[in-house]
């Protein structure tokens, strides 16, 4: 890896920290972007779970008297579902499916509740999201505006919100790491995966900048949080599609 490529997956992991500190999403997508632009699909994966397993276990820990540890624990037994399912599979995609994955799941915000109405705090769907969304987010590498629509309709504060969200990614991008580190070293052993200095100079500037966003959170209000939040990951997600047509 050269030291280019290091300074702009550092610089990367700093602002897409202070984004996800606001909204709890979208700054994973961004640097997933920056990540499979610069690196091989796998180590792409592995070091946007490690940072982003940091990036989520802070935001939890900074939040975690506003975590809604029923709605985790529903969630984390759909997940072990997925995870079943995806040891037995064994289907890694390639870069144009991820793009592609990655654009069409933040348009998912835009789905009328009259066609699926969606709320984690219902019964069966926080079970249902955990299985969705472990199985996109190891295949993909971001899977925040998919979960995002089950809490999006919630009576849920914007902090509950961000720190229950946060705290399911942990065991996500853990999941994430474990899945994709399997190929890289059966393929080339222990010496392929990506170098520990880029993780220890990654994992402060995540906390960095997952601390800044919480500060710009407590200014905001639960109306303006949750429309900026649409819009954004909207954004985001037609530049992905672009990305994958070969537009971009």
């Amino acid at each position: 890896m050269s030291w280019i490529s290091a300074l702009v997956i550092l610089i990367a992991t700093l602002i897409t920290a202070f984004i996800s500190g606001i909204f709890g999403m979208a700054g994973g997508l961004i640097l997933m972007g920056v990540l499979t632009a610069l690196l091989p699909v796998a180590t792409a994966m592995i070091v946007h779970g490690a940072i982003q397993m940091v990036s989520n276990g802070w935001r939890a820990f900074l939040l975690r008297n506003h975590i809604d540890w029923r709605i985790f624990a529903r969630y984390a037994l759909g997940s072990l579902v997925a995870i079943l399912l995806l040891i037995l599979l064994a289907w890694r995609p390639n870069k144009t499916v991820v793009y592609l994955l990655l654009g069409i799941t933040p348009l998912m915000v835009w789905v009328p509740k009259s066609i699926i109405d969606l709320d984690i705090q219902k019964r069966g769907q926080a079970e249902t999201a955990g299985f969705l969304v472990q199985a996109l987010n190891t295949l993909a590498g971001v899977a925040g505006p998919l979960l995002d629509l089950f809490f999006v309709r919630t009576g849920m504060t914007r902090q509950a919100i961000v720190a229950t969200k946060s705290a399911t990614q942990v065991m996500a991008h853990l999941v994430k790491i474990a899945f994709w580190s399997v190929p890289v070293i059966a393929a080339a052993g222990i010496t392929a995966m990506p170098p520990l200095w880029l993780f220890a100079l990654a994992i402060p500037m995540s906390m960095t900048g997952t601390w800044l966003g919480g500060l710009v959170l407590e200014r905001m209000n639960d109306v303006d949080f949750k429309r900026w939040m649409r819009w954004l990951v909207t954004l985001i997600g037609c530049i992905y599609l672009a990305r994958a047509a070969g537009w971009l």
